[in-house]
């Protein structure tokens, strides 16, 4: 009798203990990312406008193709360009655990980050991660749990535009929000290579809309053209810049094509589409194939296009090259 119950509770503990581990087996594939039904994905977007609408746009079909549309369920949100509303959309991602949190725009990582260590966060239309996260000597991947796109174009390419658009300048402005740090990043990298033509640049920060039509007028007054880096409050408010410029006669470079439609004559732009596509996908790594997002290098845009803007460049006098594309052709 005293055998059996032995027996028994043997069998007990060993079924128990099967159990257990594959129960741990299951768990790990759970936080790997794999084998699950479905997947819950906060996106939280800095304001409503063509670049980042684009981006999210790229970034949800990426999802949909590598996972299946069935697979995936979206929470959307815009913050509406102010920073209460980013922190208070991404902590209820992290309160509600969501498996993913997609951050379009540095000031959207940078709340993301402040809300969780853990959940995955891919962001795009960020210009610089090691900027924007406060890395030094950035390597291409953050080591935490953030990854994503990059929405940098090559600054050398677009002070040398300046300079082959037009050859005599002299004097540049370089208008940008100071609230954007990435912002302030390529006005200090595009005055270094200007410098290496011979033109001098002028840093004109603004603090919001509400002072960037007098910002602008000194620039304008001041220098022989203006470059505007990407910059979500100068593309909220290109038509305040094109009212100061264009009756000045004042030519604007532009550093991705929503501001050179709004104000300025040409750019050296991506394409938002692209890098928010290309962050979807590296979403689906993260969810179906387990990778760590601090381990995943940065992605750039694989390709840049010159574009015009024929309507100013027609107003000013302004010819390009052949190899230019025309906005309103699109």
């Amino acid at each position: 009798m005293k055998k059996s119950i032995k027996r028994i509770v043997a069998i007990c503990l060993a079924v128990v203990l099967v159990g257990t581990v594959f129960a741990a087996c299951s768990s790990k594939d759970n936080e790997s990312g794999t084998n699950k039904d479905s997947y819950k994905i906060g996106i939280a977007q800095w304001e409503d406008h063509p670049a980042l609408n684009a981006a999210t746009e790229g970034f949800k079909k990426a999802v949909e193709d590598k996972l299946g549309a069935d697979k995936v369920d979206f929470e959307y949100n815009t913050a509406q360009g102010e920073t209460t509303n980013c922190s208070t959309i991404v902590n209820r991602y992290a309160a509600n655990k969501v498996d993913l949190i997609m951050a379009n725009a540095t000031p959207v990582v940078q709340s993301a980050v402040s809300a969780t260590k853990e959940i995955p966060i891919v962001g795009t239309s960020v210009t610089e991660y090691g900027v924007a996260l406060g890395i030094e000597n950035f390597s291409g991947k953050t080591g935490n749990n953030v990854t994503g796109t990059s929405d940098l174009a090559p600054l050398d390419q677009q002070a040398a535009m300046i300079k082959e658009i037009c050859p005599d300048t002299k004097t540049v402005g370089i208008v940008y929000c100071s609230g954007e740090p990435n912002s302030k990043y390529q006005a200090t990298e595009v005055t270094k290579y200007l410098a290496d033509l011979g033109i001098k640049a002028t840093e004109y920060p603004f603090a919001d809309s509400n002072d960037l039509q007098s910002i602008a007028t000194k620039a304008v007054s001041e220098n022989d053209a203006l470059y505007v880096p990407t910059d979500n409050v100068a593309a909220k408010n290109t038509g305040i810049i094109d009212a100061v410029a264009r009756p000045a006669k004042t030519p604007v470079f532009a550093g991705e094509e929503g501001i050179a439609k709004g104000c300025g004559i040409v750019t050296l732009t991506i394409s938002y589409y692209d890098i928010g596509y290309a962050a979807g996908e590296m979403a689906a790594q993260i969810l179906a194939e387990g990778k760590n997002p601090a381990d995943m290098e940065i992605r750039y845009a694989p390709q840049f296009t010159k574009k015009y803007n024929a309507e100013i460049c027609k107003e000013l006098g302004i010819s390009v090259s052949d190899d230019f594309v025309a906005l309103d052709a699109e």
